[in-house]
C-alpha cells in the first residue's frame, strides 16, 4: 500500500517516542486517535513491521497492540536519523528511590491477627492431640468405612416395554 512519507514519518516518530502503539480494527476510522494519520495507514504500517519482527503485536477486544523489539528499535534510530542514547519511553528507568520502602515503626499500630500463645493462631495451632472422627485427610478415615449394606441390590430401571434411549436391545 502506498503510504505518503508524511504518515509514515509521523507514525515511526509516535512508535520511537512511545515504544508502544494501538490502533483499534478500524480500516474505514478518519484519523487514528493519536496520530493525525488515517488508522488504515498505522494497521498497515504495523503490519509491514510484524512481518520484519519489528515489532510484536497482541491483539485483544478489536484492538491492535505492538510493542517494539530491540531491532525495531535499531531500524528506527536508524531511519529517523537519531543518536544512540535517545531511546524509547518503555526502556527508561523511572525516577523511583533505589532501596526499600520506607516502614512505619512497629509501636503505631496493633500486631494484627489473633493472638499466638496457645489459641489457634500459633504454628502448631491446627494440629490436635487426639485424631478426628471421620475425613480421609491425615488422621481420619482409618476405621470403620461407611457404606451400602452387605444385603443391598440396586435396581435399575429399563429393561422391557421399548421406546428406550439407550444402546438397544440387539
Amino acid at each position: 500500500m502506498l503510504i505518503p512519507k508524511k504518515n509514515r514519518r509521523d507514525v515511526y516518530k509516535f512508535l520511537f517516542k512511545e515504544g508502544v502503539l494501538y490502533a483499534e480494527k478500524d480500516f474505514n476510522l478518519a484519523k487514528h486517535p493519536e496520530i493525525d494519520v488515517p488508522n488504515l495507514h498505522v494497521i498497515k504500517l504495523m503490519q509491514s513491521f510484524k512481518s520484519k519482527a519489528l515489532v510484536t503485536e497482541r491483539f485483544a477486544w478489536r484492538h491492535y497492540y505492538w510493542f517494539l523489539t530491540n531491532e525495531g528499535i535499531e531500524y528506527l534510530r536508524e531511519y529517523l536519523n537519531l543518536p544512540a542514547d535517545v531511546v524509547p519511553a518503555t526502556l527508561k528507568k523511572s525516577a523511583r528511590p533505589i532501596g526499600e520502602r520506607p516502614r512505619p515503626p512497629a509501636g503505631d499500630r496493633p500486631p494484627r491477627g489473633p493472638p499466638r500463645e496457645g489459641g489457634y493462631g500459633g504454628r502448631e495451632g491446627y494440629r490436635s492431640e487426639r485424631p478426628r472422627e471421620g475425613g480421609f485427610g491425615r488422621g481420619g478415615g482409618g476405621g470403620d468405612k461407611a457404606g451400602a449394606p452387605g444385603a443391598y441390590q440396586p435396581q435399575f430401571g429399563g429393561g422391557g416395554g421399548g421406546g428406550g434411549f439407550g444402546r438397544g436391545s440387539a
